[in-house]
């Protein structure tokens, strides 16, 4: 693992995420919004890959188990969501980064998924408690977002040092976000406090090898290829820059899916279910390596 001093000015931020509504804007709307990426077979080698993934994705989601978090001091509205593991730890920690959408309830349904798999999870609020119900609200939420980048990613330091402050979280901490949230995941890599994972779900990229070496963890990714934001291009050019950076990466685009199409694997079961069990058990591998 590489030195994790990085620069700390928000240039990578701008970079990723003045294109995050674009993704989300030109892509099919959500119904309530290996290594390498050469396409996937969509295979899986679970036995029965729905009843392997989380429940929340599927829309199975059950009663929240967790509770409503505070974590930024000094602001009231900023209100996310917390789902602890059974026992008394310690942990790994992750910070889960909600869409264009705002924090709704399948995100913290999958933050209680992930605690069942053993990671304190904090749902994080980049909205101050405000949701979209429509295209037009989440682009005026995400465009405000983004006009002031620093106080976003000073919103997800300070999840990280709640979850580091807390006594049953060994110090671990990872990030990770789907369309909006996974561009805001890497730009937090980049430019966020020192962190041990970053996961992006077809969030738009940086192809700037001198970018990309402020990373100093492994990179998961998974894609699609029907998307245009990032379409397989963007996502190969990505590769290459990690590459390039010397920055180890996981990164997988599947055939036949598009857009959104792990987080509602119920948008379209017959299609989005192998290929999301798949990056389900790339991902809890992933995060076995890099949090575990």
């Amino acid at each position: 693992m590489r030195s994790s001093t990085k620069p700390r000015h928000l240039v990578a931020a701008m970079l990723a995420t003045t294109l995050f509504a674009a993704a989300c804007a030109d892509s099919p709307p959500a119904d309530d919004s290996a290594n390498g990426t050469g396409s996937a077979d969509n295979t899986s080698a679970a036995s029965d890959p729905a009843q392997e993934l989380p429940s929340a994705i599927t829309g199975n989601g059950g009663e929240l188990e967790g509770t409503a978090l505070q974590y930024v001091e000094g602001d009231e509205l900023t209100t996310g969501y917390l789902a602890v593991p059974d026992g008394d730890g310690p942990f790994p920690a992750l910070i889960i980064i909600h869409e264009w959408n705002g924090l709704q309830d399948r995100v913290r349904q999958l933050a209680d998924d992930f605690a069942h798999e053993g990671y304190v999870t904090l749902a994080a609020d980049l909205f101050q408690g405000r949701t979209g119900s429509n295209r037009q609200e989440n682009m005026a939420l995400v465009r405000e977002a983004q006009a002031n980048q620093p106080a976003m990613i000073a919103n997800l330091n300070a999840a990280v040092a709640y979850l580091k402050g807390r006594s049953d979280v060994t110090g671990r901490v990872g990030a990770m976000g789907w369309c909006f949230g996974g561009g805001v995941a890497l730009s937090f890599g980049l430019d966020g406090e020192n962190h041990d994972a970053t996961a992006i779900f077809y969030g738009r990229l940086v192809d700037d090898p001198e970018v990309v070496a402020r990373l100093d963890h492994e990179v998961y990714g998974t894609f699609a290829a029907l998307d245009s934001g990032p379409s397989p291009e963007s996502v190969a050019a990505f590769e290459a820059a990690l590459r390039a950076a010397g920055v180890e990466n996981d990164l997988h685009i599947y055939d036949d899916v598009d857009h959104g199409f792990w987080l509602r694997v119920d948008g379209d079961p017959d299609v989005r279910t192998a290929p999301a069990a798949d990056a389900w058990q790339r991902l809890k591998a992933y995060l076995q390596r890099t949090l575990g």
